[in-house]
C-alpha cells in the first residue's frame, strides 16, 4: 500500500534556462551516444527525436516564433533531464522508492483540473517546459518519484537545509554512477547534478500532500 501525493506541477521558465552551447573538440570515446550513465547509453538520435518532437509541437503553436526563440539550447535541456531522470531512478531504487502507473495517472488528472483540462495542461507545459503531451507522464513521473524520494528521506523540500539533503543523496549517486557527456553538449557537473547551466529540474517544484488514501497494491 502506499500514500496517494497529489503534485502540483509547476515546471517554470527553470527548466527552460539554456545551457551554452559548448562544441570542445576531443575524441568521441562513445560514437552516437549523447551521454553515458551507469554504463548505459543515451543515444544521440533519442536525443534528437525528443527534440523534434518538441519543435514540430511548437511549430504547430500560434506562438511558434516565441516558444522556439525561449528554447534555443533545446538539445542540452533535453539531455540534462534525460541524464537526471536516470540518476533519479538508481537513488529511488538504492532507496526502495517506487512509483506506479496509477499514482502518475492521478497526478496528471489533478493537474489537468487545476490547468483548466487536459489541452490547457498541454499547453501550459509546451509553453513553460517544452514538453509535448507524450512527454509529460515523464514529467510528471519524476516529480511524484522525486518527492517519495525526498519523504523517505526525511527531508522537506519546501526548505533550504531539505533541498540539500536530497542533493547530496543525488550526488552521491552521480558521482557513483559516473556521466560521460559527448562534449558537444556540454560538461556534467556532478556536485549540482546538472549539465553545465541548466537547472536541475527538481528544485521549483511545488508539492502538495493529498489526505492519506489507500492505493491498491500492484496498481
Amino acid at each position: 500500500m502506499h500514500r496517494r501525493r497529489r503534485t502540483a506541477l509547476t515546471l517554470t521558465a527553470a527548466l527552460l534556462a539554456a545551457a551554452p552551447l559548448l562544441t570542445a573538440c576531443g575524441n568521441d570515446a562513445h560514437p552516437g551516444a549523447a551521454a553515458v550513465v551507469g554504463g548505459e547509453r543515451i543515444e544521440v538520435s533519442a536525443l534528437q527525436a525528443q527534440v523534434r518532437d518538441v519543435r514540430d509541437a511548437q511549430e504547430a503553436s500560434p506562438q511558434a516564433a516565441e516558444l522556439i526563440k525561449n528554447t534555443g539550447q533545446l538539445g542540452q535541456v533535453k539531455l540534462n533531464s534525460m541524464i537526471f531522470d536516470r540518476i533519479l531512478q538508481k537513488a529511488a531504487d538504492d532507496a526502495g522508492v517506487t512509483v506506479s502507473r496509477k499514482e502518475i495517472q492521478t497526478t496528471r488528472q489533478v493537474a489537468a483540473q487545476q490547468s483548466g483540462g487536459e489541452d490547457q495542461l498541454a499547453a501550459m507545459l509546451l509553453q513553460q517546459g517544452a514538453l509535448t503531451p507524450d512527454q509529460i507522464d515523464t514529467a510528471i513521473r519524476r516529480e511524484v518519484l522525486m518527492s517519495k524520494l525526498a519523504e523517505s528521506l526525511g527531508a522537506n523540500t519546501t526548505t533550504p537545509e531539505g533541498q540539500q539533503q536530497v542533493l547530496g543523496a543525488l550526488v552521491k549517486t552521480s558521482e557513483k554512477l559516473g556521466i560521460d557527456v559527448n562534449p558537444r553538449y556540454g560538461a556534467w557537473d556532478v556536485k549540482q547534478v546538472r549539465l553545465g547551466e541548466t537547472k536541475t529540474p527538481w528544485l521549483t517544484q511545488v508539492t502538495k500532500e493529498a489526505p492519506p488514501e489507500q492505493v491498491p497494491a500492484g496498481a
